[in-house]
């Protein structure tokens, strides 16, 4: 895809030059260690959230949480899924948002995707091929299995979604948004072109954006109140149909804080009660959806999406910073943060490792909190080794190719 360029109508709103954010927009040095310390805790709740699922225990009885409380048991038991969507989409959007709203051109398709690869790609073939590997000792083994991991296609698997590496199924919607950014993108970039106000072009990528939230939110609907399809049918929820609606709310926040610039920030008085708003919902989402079919549960992603949403909106869209974003910038939380990404992609097998190999306290309310404990300590160790083993070097093959997706040459002709 070749680089699109766009001539719109002069306006009074800064621009970029040749790359660079405009002047007012969010800065993304300004930002970096604020979302680094997000993602760190995003993935810390998410492999205590799985500690958590692994010593639910079933009986004649019914289900036990390993966590009696219920108060404590739904702050256990919130799914952060939904924020490393949204994270991943503001991102990844506001390269094309600035490009559509402010003029000026993106990157080529196939160098953004070239980025992404060498992100992804690596350490999820290695971390797959290895347990699957471990997994199935003599060939043929679960074929199928590794073909839909390794084809990021595990999604749409009833059977084996969440085979292999469980939590690695949203790395497949990740892939599909990356395919599908980089053909709306440059679509918002050509349709805001012709259009001479800038409100108008800020209206078409918001516009855009609400029509994908809005078509999941439906289609869950739909497949529960219409269709009656049960929550087990995981490709139905778990699928791009079903679970966009956290990246459409990324890239509605990417469009807003390009169309705010400076305009707006956020006092303390503002900002604080918005944090605390957002975490509340959160928590009321988790605390209410205690049926599989209930309302809160069978909405809950898009709903936690827009409330992610609304946190990182008053996290960086502020005029002074606080405490909270001296805590998300703690050094320890913004290390987790560096490599969450293979922390996210090894905690569960550590995890279920240390539990068959009888390392981790036995399986009831008692085990638990020690479990929390032993898997964080042992699955953010090898996290660490695992970003400078693998993640780190990897990041290097983006000097292969220079901005515009060309091989670099790195032994040019002296110059006569």
């Amino acid at each position: 895809m070749s680089t699109v360029s766009t001539t719109i109508a002069p306006s009074t709103a800064p621009r970029a030059v040749n790359g660079t954010p405009a002047k007012g927009t969010p800065s993304r040095n300004r930002m970096s260690q604020e979302i680094q310390g997000l993602r760190g805790m995003a993935a810390l709740l998410t492999v205590v959230f799985h500690v958590w699922q692994q010593y639910y225990t079933y009986d004649r009885d019914g289900a036990h949480s390993p966590v009696p409380n219920r108060y404590a048991n739904a702050l256990v038991s919130l799914e952060v899924i939904d924020l490393f969507f949204v994270l991943s989409a503001y991102l990844l959007t506001l390269s094309y948002a600035r490009a559509a709203i402010e003029g000026g051109s993106t990157r080529p398709g196939r160098v953004f995707l070239f980025r992404r690869a060498i992100r992804i790609v690596p350490l999820y073939f290695l971390a797959v091929t290895f347990i699957w590997a471990t997994r199935n000792p003599t060939l043929p083994g679960e074929w199928s299995d590794l073909l839909h991991h390794l084809t990021f296609t595990q999604v749409f698997d009833q059977e084996q979604i969440f085979y292999t590496i469980g939590p690695t199924w949203s790395l497949s919607l990740e892939i599909m948004f990356y395919v599908a950014l980089v053909g709306l993108g440059p679509l918002a970039v050509r349709a805001c072109r012709p259009l001479r106000r800038r409100a108008s072009r800020v209206a078409v990528c918001a516009a855009g954006c609400a029509l994908l939230y809005i078509g999941p939110f439906i289609w869950i609907a739909v497949a529960r109140y219409g269709l009656d399809i049960p929550h087990t049918e995981w490709p139905v929820y778990f699928g791009p149909q079903a679970r966009f609606g956290g990246f459409a709310a990324g890239m509605g926040l990417a469009v807003a804080m390009i169309a705010l610039g400076d305009r707006g920030r956020l006092d303390a008085k503002v900002a604080i009660p918005l944090r605390a708003a957002a975490l509340v919902g959160l928590y009321m989402l988790s605390y209410s959806g205690t049926e599989a079919e209930d309302f809160p549960t069978t909405f809950y992603h898009p709903l936690s999406a827009l409330l992610w949403m609304l946190l990182l909106y008053s996290t960086i869209h502020v005029r002074r910073q606080g405490r909270w974003h001296s805590w998300l910038t703690a050094r320890w939380l913004t290390g987790v943060g560096l490599a969450s990404y293979s922390l996210f992609v090894w905690h569960e097998p550590i995890m279920l490792g240390l539990f068959n190999a009888g390392l981790l306290p036995p399986d009831g309310q008692e085990g638990f909190p020690s479990a929390v404990v032993i898997v964080l300590v042992v699955a953010v160790a090898a996290a660490a080794v695992s970003y400078w083993a693998i993640e780190y070097p990897a990041s290097l093959l983006g000097k292969l190719k220079d901005g515009q997706g060309r091989s670099r040459d790195f032994y040019p002709e002296a110059a006569r």
